[in-house]
Formats: structure tokens, C-alpha cells, sequence
């Protein structure tokens, strides 16, 4: 039984990977570092596992793995927990999804697509201030081990890309952009797109590099902001 893989698919833009990903009919598995929702976990076709990847990479892999041969393994992941967020940001971001994609890469199915897609962020690219240096440093390493693994992996029919979405709603999130119309209205005004993005339309960006639509594209970065990182910083200046 072939089956996806995602890594951090409980919350957030994960979340919508998954009830993508069961649409199509195919086994999924989850590894996450909180429990399901009721409702998920009773979905026919997925069956999650719970793990802290940065104080276990391993976690239940093996278990996982004997599942299925793997079509897809998608990373969602960032660190939320307790101690020094420099150190969790490196742990869970980068010597984890290492871990995770050296002892996956052999588990691919040979007769069908095979691909990895990792979820960073444009901070890998630029600076926000309110996220800790951590988190910059570990996105940016996440690019780079995903050309990395693009070339490496490359021989095996092992696509690997990244997906870098900006700000966006996701369910969890949604109250807040609510009762907070200025903020959502202001960072609507410097998108060129003129909206907020959703965690459903960065899952779509996923799961189009992890389908065979994608078949010949590896080792890129896709960008999914609204265009909002397209201009200069006095320019969305001058639109606040």
C-alpha cells in the first residue's frame, strides 16, 4: 500500500495537506507533535502518530515506514516548545528533517512519483523581526538541504523542492485577522494581489510540487505570498 507521509499535518497549513491528500484516496500517515482533532482522526485512509522531533527525530519512522512504500513525504513542521527556541529551531527544523529524509529515502515506491517538499518561509530570504534569529537560520538551511538532497536524491527519482508562503490565515489564526480588521486590511493593501493568502491555497503550492504535474521540477524554492515580496521596501511604505 503506497501511502503520503506528512510531517507537522495536525495544525495549521499541514492540516490542509492532509484533507487534500485523502481526497485522492491514497493512505496518508501523520506525524505530529499534538494529537489530532476528533474529527481527523476518525477520517477512513489516515492514521497518525504523535512525536517531539526535537527530542526524538526518530519517533515512530519504523513504524510508519512498514506501513507502505512512500509516494510523497511533506514537511510541515516548526518548533513549538519549551527551552532555548535557538536550539529547538535547529533540532526540529534541520538535524530532524535530515534524519527523517535519510532513513525515508530508501522506502519510495520505484513504479511511481516520488517527492519531497519541505515548508519554509520567505524569511529564509528576508528578515522579519518579530520571529527569532532561530527561525531565519534554520529556513534558510532548509532551502539549502533541499538542493542539497535534490541532487543527491536526484538518481532515485527523488524530487525535492520548498515551498516559502509569507503571511497567511489558517484555521487557527482566522479569530484574530477577524477582530483585528486594520491589521488584515493594512497587510492586504501592500499584497499585489490585494488579499491575505489562506493555509489551503500554500497546501495546493505543496502538493502541486509533490504531484506528478511536477515531475521535472527539483531543488527550487516556490514562493506563494500574493507578490508581496516583489517590492522595495519604500514602496509598501508609501502605501501605509
Amino acid at each position: 500500500m503506497r501511502q503520503h507521509l506528512v510531517i507537522g499535518g495536525t495544525r495549521g497549513i499541514g492540516r490542509e495537506v492532509v484533507k487534500r491528500l485523502l481526497a485522492t484516496g491514497e493512505a496518508v500517515s501523520v506525524l505530529g507533535r499534538k494529537a489530532p482533532s476528533p474529527g481527523d482522526a476518525e477520517a477512513a485512509g489516515v492514521r497518525y502518530w504523535t512525536g517531539d522531533l526535537a527530542t526524538d527525530p526518530a519517533g515512530p519512522l519504523a513504524e510508519i515506514l512498514a506501513r507502505g512504500p512512500l509516494g510523497s513525504l511533506i514537511f510541515c513542521h516548526r518548533f513549538k516548545g519549551p527551552g532555548e527556541a535557538w536550539d529547538g529551531e535547529l533540532r526540529t527544523s534541520l538535524s530532524a528533517t535530515k534524519a527523517i529524509i535519510e532513513a525515508a529515502a530508501p522506502h519510495f515506491d520505484p513504479t511511481g512519483p516520488r517527492s519531497i517538499v519541505l515548508t519554509s518561509s520567505i524569511v529564509s530570504h528576508f528578515v522579519a523581526d518579530e520571529q527569532p534569529v532561530g527561525y531565519h537560520v534554520a529556513k534558510a538551511g532548509m532551502n539549502q538541504m533541499a538542493r542539497y538532497y535534490a541532487v543527491t536524491l536526484g538518481a532515485r527519482g527523488i524530487r525535492v523542492n520548498t515551498v516559502s508562503p509569507s503571511v497567511f490565515i489558517k484555521e487557527e489564526s482566522a479569530a484574530f485577522y477577524a477582530d483585528n480588521p486594520e491589521l488584515t486590511a493594512r497587510l492586504s493593501g501592500i499584497t499585489p494581489l490585494a488579499r491575505m493568502g489562506f493555509a489551503g491555497e500554500v497546501a495546493e503550492a505543496i502538493l502541486f510540487l509533490a504531484g506528478e504535474r511536477a515531475s521535472f521540477i527539483t531543488g527550487q524554492d516556490l514562493i506563494v505570498d500574493g507578490g508581496i515580496s516583489l517590492q522595495a521596501p519604500p514602496s509598501m511604505a508609501r502605501k501605509l
